[in-house]
């Protein structure tokens, strides 16, 4: 059964009244009432149907597509997903097809583009220049979405050193140049983390951890919820000395020379990753923005292309078709799919694909090329499925 999640496109032989048989189905279907499925008329172009094998190659080949198409598809959607943080609002206003809603494009007056899929060429043509677009499509989103992910993830970095406690973060924005000795050749001052259980050791033990401690030089710098952060000034021929018995007394030294060109030039640093973040958020956003619109458009063409080749298939010639456009409401696919079985029965004539699957069924010889017919759901129509975008 066709999923309740997506838009039906259905192809039947052209009866010379389509018209006709449109008002019929928006009788039987009850269009007119708003739990039922919304409806409209699919223009089928008269394609150049080729030969017996290049149909056959084709209707082997168009459901591979069909898989990469809808991938790349819902990975557009899943990358302003993400950009959009989730907010089904928001990423509403970007899922559009040349400015309009998914459901506006489909059901309000679709037409093939035959100015970018000239019916005169081969269905081979056409399906190569799809892949190609849609080929095209998925190379640069991959290039913008690595992009944008290596500038988030270098922002990301930078951005953790300036979080977390006393122990890990960056203390750019924490120290400043009155928390050191001025330059000298013996004496440094030496940073270090002291968990707030500890202080009271700290202030009794920092002067004899080691030899050539500064006297009453620890000074507090700040605290937080887990750490006090000290300042201490030592000689430089015991820092070894002094690192070790801190690391001893659980006592974190922390690895930190005051430069303000450094400290400036961190800040700078992170100035640029956020800038550069935020631009290439928007250039990603954009871009997402566009190939859905596009990657959309050419997964319907191929999905109405899919429906020719089938119909040519399974209904023979004239090549000439007519097709629906069916919305199915969930609470009532179930009887909208019976509704268009029976409005359709009389097709089953002229299925040729029906009567292979049930005369290899009936013998139980079925050969290899049949198998995944006798495994698919036939109906007297042709059916094709475009899925529903998830907000």
């Amino acid at each position: 059964m066709p999923s309740d999640q997506s838009t039906w496109l259905i192809a039947i032989p052209h009866n010379g009244d389509s018209e006709g048989t449109l008002q019929e189905l928006h009788t039987n279907l009850g269009t007119q009432s708003k739990a039922s499925p919304q409806l409209a008329q699919l223009p089928i172009p008269s394609f150049k149907a080729g030969t017996l094998d290049s149909l056959v190659a084709l209707s082997e080949d168009l459901p591979k597509q069909d898989s990469v198409f809808t991938a790349t598809v819902a990975k557009t959607v899943d990358t302003l997903r993400n950009l959009l943080n989730h907010d089904p609002a928001k990423l509403a206003q970007h899922v559009l097809v040349n400015e309009r809603p998914v459901d506006d494009y489909l059901l309000r007056g679709w037409q093939w583009n035959e100015g970018r899929y000239g019916v005169q060429r081969s269905l081979r043509d056409m399906l190569d220049v799809l892949i190609k677009e849609m080929t095209s499509i998925d190379n640069v989103m991959k290039s913008k979405l690595q992009n944008y992910n290596l500038a988030k993830g270098s922002l990301t970095q930078m951005q953790r050193k300036k979080t977390g406690n006393l122990s890990v973060k960056s203390l750019a924005d924490i120290v400043n140049k009155e928390h050191f000795i001025g330059d000298s050749e013996y004496m440094q001052t030496v940073l270090v983390a002291v968990p707030n259980l500890l202080v009271k050791d700290w202030s009794t033990k920092y002067e004899r951890l080691t030899n050539f401690v500064v006297p009453r030089s620890s000074v507090r710098i700040a605290a937080d919820d887990d750490y006090t952060l000290f300042g201490v000034v030592i000689f430089k021929r015991v820092h070894d000395e002094f690192l070790q018995k801190c690391r001893e007394n659980k006592f974190i030294v922390r690895d930190f020379v005051f430069s303000e060109n450094l400290m400036a030039k961190q800040k700078e640093e992170l100035t640029a990753a956020d800038t550069t973040e935020k631009e290439l958020w928007t250039e990603l956003l954009q871009i997402s923005r566009t190939n859905f619109s596009e990657s959309f458009q050419i997964l319907v063409h191929l999905k109405v292309l899919s429906l020719f080749v089938e119909s040519v298939l399974r209904y023979g010639l004239p090549a000439n078709y007519t097709g629906f456009i069916v919305k199915p409401e969930a609470k009532t696919t179930k009887r909208t799919l019976a509704t268009l079985q029976t409005q359709f029965a009389y097709l089953g004539r002229r299925s040729n694909a029906g009567q292979k699957a049930k005369s290899a069924s009936s013998t139980e010889e079925v050969a290899g090329e049949y198998q995944t017919i006798l495994e698919q759901e036939f109906f007297d129509f042709v059916l094709s499925e475009v899925p529903w975008i998830s907000l």
